[in-house]
C-alpha cells in the first residue's frame, strides 16, 4: 500500500470582525443615512410651505393694516400711524385692491425700487420649492413685490413691497430646527433598528457564525453544533438545517475514521493473511494426490473457498488503497474493450466469445479514441464485465449512444447484458462498498470502484435499467482535448 502523505494543515480560521466592521455597525449606519435622506426629502416641501406662510401672513397683516384707512372718514391717517402700521407688516408699501372700489395704499417716503415680483396665484408645488431653496442659496437682499389674495377676503387682491433678507432669515432658522429635530429622529430611529435587528438578525447571525468557526476546528465536538431555536423564520431554518449538516457530517467523519482504522488493520495483517492462504493453497494441492474419496471431494469445495479468501482479500485492500492521481493520455476505446477478460476481439467486428460461452460485443466506432487514465478505466469496464458474468449473462454489450445534446463533449455509453436482472435489494445500495453485491459471497466493491473512477475523471455512472431481460449500466465520459 502506497503510504499515505501528512495531513495538510488547515488555514487558520477567520476571525470575527472587530465592531466597527460588523454588520451592525454598517446596519447602524445605513439607518442613519437613509432616515437623513428621507428628512432631505421631507425638507424641500417643508421650507417651501414656510416660506409660502411666511408671505401669506405679510398679506394678512396688510390686509389688517389698510383697514385703518377704511375706518377713517376721509380715507387718511397720520403719518406716525402709517409708519407704525407698516413696521407691523414688515414693509415699504401696501396695495390693496376691491373690486368695484377704489385702490387703497399705504407707502413710505421713498420706498425702493423693486427687485422681482412673487405672484402666489400661480404658484405651482414645484416652482415654490424652487424659489424657496433659490432665496436660501442667495446671500444678498431683495426687495420683492408679493402679491395674492388676502386670506380673509378671497377677492381681495393684497400687494406687499418688503425685504427678503428677514424672510431668509427665519427660512434659515427654521431649517437649523429641522435639521436638529431630524437628527434626533434619525439617531432615536436608528438606535430602534439597529436594537431591534441586534435581536432579530445579528445575534442570531453571530452565534451561527461561531458555532461554524468551532466547528471548522474540532469537528468531532459536541459543543460546536448549533442548537436551533423555535424560530419559524429564514434564520431558524437555517439554524436548524445547519445543526442537522453539523450532525451528520460528524457522524459521516466518524464513520470515516473507523473506515479508515479498518482499512490500517486490513494492511497490518494483509502479509500474515496471504501466508496463510499460500499455506492452505499448498496444503489443499498435496491433498489432490491423496486416494481418500472422502478428500478428493471435499477439494473442489477447499480450493473454491481458498480462492474467494484471496478475490476478497484482494478486492478489499484495492479499494482501500490510495488512490493515485490519474494518468490522461489518448487511447483507443475499441483496443481498450478487446483487452477485458472474456473478451476475445474478432478483427473488424468488434466481437469477440470467452471460453466459457460468454461474449463481449462492442458497437462502438472502431476509430473511437479518449483522453482518460486507460488502466483506471479498463478496471471500471472490467468490473462490471465481471459483475455481469457472474450473475448470469451470456453477453455484455457496449454501445455508443447520444448524449451530447448540449454541446458539452461528453461521451456517452452504454453497457448492457442479457443476465436475470438484479434483486430490488441490491439495488437500493447499489453503488455502496460491502452493500451493493448482487450475489452470495460478494463484497460489492466494484461497482463502488467503478463510480469513484468514473467521478474522478469528472463523470458518471447510473444504473439505467434492470429486469429479467437485463441491465443496462450508462456512462458519461468527458472529452478532454
Amino acid at each position: 500500500m502506497t503510504p499515505m502523505p501528512p495531513p495538510a494543515s488547515p488555514p487558520a480560521p477567520s476571525p470575527m470582525p472587530s465592531l466597527a466592521k460588523s454588520l451592525s455597525a454598517r446596519l447602524l449606519l445605513l439607518t442613519i443615512v437613509c432616515v437623513m435622506l428621507a428628512e432631505v426629502l421631507v425638507f424641500a416641501p417643508s421650507i417651501a410651505r414656510f416660506r409660502l406662510n411666511w408671505m401669506e401672513d405679510r398679506i394678512s397683516a396688510a390686509h389688517l393694516a389698510t383697514m385703518a384707512l377704511e375706518a377713517s372718514p376721509t380715507r387718511a391717517i397720520t403719518k406716525m400711524l402709517e409708519e407704525e402700521l407698516l413696521r407691523h407688516v414688515q414693509g415699504y408699501g401696501v396695495i390693496l385692491q376691491k373690486p368695484g372700489s377704489k385702490v387703497l395704499m399705504l407707502s413710505a417716503d421713498m420706498p425702493p425700487s423693486v427687485d422681482a415680483t412673487v405672484n402666489l396665484e400661480n404658484a405651482t408645488f414645484f416652482g415654490l420649492i424652487g424659489d424657496a431653496l433659490s432665496t436660501l442659496a442667495r446671500p444678498k437682499n431683495r426687495v420683492l413685490r408679493v402679491m395674492g389674495p388676502s386670506p380673509i377676503d378671497a377677492n381681495i387682491i393684497v400687494t406687499v413691497v418688503l425685504d427678503e433678507r428677514p424672510l431668509r432669515d427665519e427660512m434659515i432658522a427654521y431649517g437649523w430646527r429641522i435639521l436638529g429635530l431630524s437628527v434626533i429622529i434619525s439617531l432615536f430611529t436608528a438606535a430602534l433598528v439597529f436594537l431591534s435587528l441586534q435581536w432579530l438578525m445579528v445575534a442570531p447571525m453571530r452565534r451561527i457564525t461561531t458555532s461554524m468557526v468551532a466547528f471548522r476546528e474540532d469537528p468531532l465536538d459536541p459543543e460546536s453544533r448549533v442548537v436551533p431555536s423555535a424560530r419559524r423564520d429564514e434564520i431558524g431554518v437555517a439554524e436548524r438545517e445547519l445543526s442537522t449538516l453539523q450532525t451528520r457530517l460528524r457522524a459521516a467523519l466518524r464513520q470515516r475514521e473507523s473506515l479508515a482504522a479498518l482499512g490500517e488493520a486490513v494492511a497490518k495483517i494483509n502479509h500474515d493473511l496471504r501466508n496463510m492462504l499460500a499455506t492452505a493453497r499448498l496444503v489443499s494441492e498435496r491433498m489432490a494426490y491423496s486416494d481418500d474419496p472422502d478428500v478428493k471431494r471435499a477439494l473442489p469445495t477447499l480450493e473454491r473457498a481458498i480462492d474467494r479468501a484471496v478475490a476478497l482479500c484482494t478486492q478489499t485492500l484495492n479499494f482501500a488503497e490510495e488512490r493515485n492521481e490519474l494518468k490522461f493520455s489518448r487511447f483507443n476505446l475499441v483496443e481498450m474493450l478487446a483487452e477485458v477478460p472474456v473478451a476475445v476481439p474478432v478483427a473488424g467486428t468488434g466481437a469477440g466469445t470467452g471460453d466459457g460461452g460468454t461474449k463481449m460485443v462492442t458497437e462502438i466506432p472502431v476509430d473511437l479514441n479518449v483522453t482518460a487514465d486507460r488502466d483506471q478505466l479498463f478496471r471500471v469496464f472490467a468490473n462490471l464485465t465481471k459483475n455481469a458474468f457472474e450473475a448470469g449473462a451470456t453477453t455484455v454489450t457496449t454501445r455508443l449512444i447520444d448524449e451530447d445534446v448540449d454541446g458539452d463533449g461528453v461521451i456517452g455509453l452504454a453497457l448492457s447484458d442479457d443476465g436475470p436482472g438484479m434483486p430490488e435489494k441490491s439495488v437500493e445500495h447499489l453503488f455502496k462498498a460491502f452493500a451493493g453485491s448482487t450475489r452470495a459471497g460478494g463484497t460489492g466493491l466494484g461497482l463502488a470502484i467503478a463510480r469513484e473512477v468514473m467521478e474522478a475523471h469528472g463523470g458518471s455512472i447510473d444504473l439505467s435499467e434492470t429486469s429479467e431481460g437485463g441491465t443496462v449500466f450508462h456512462l458519461r465520459l468527458p472529452e478532454k482535448n
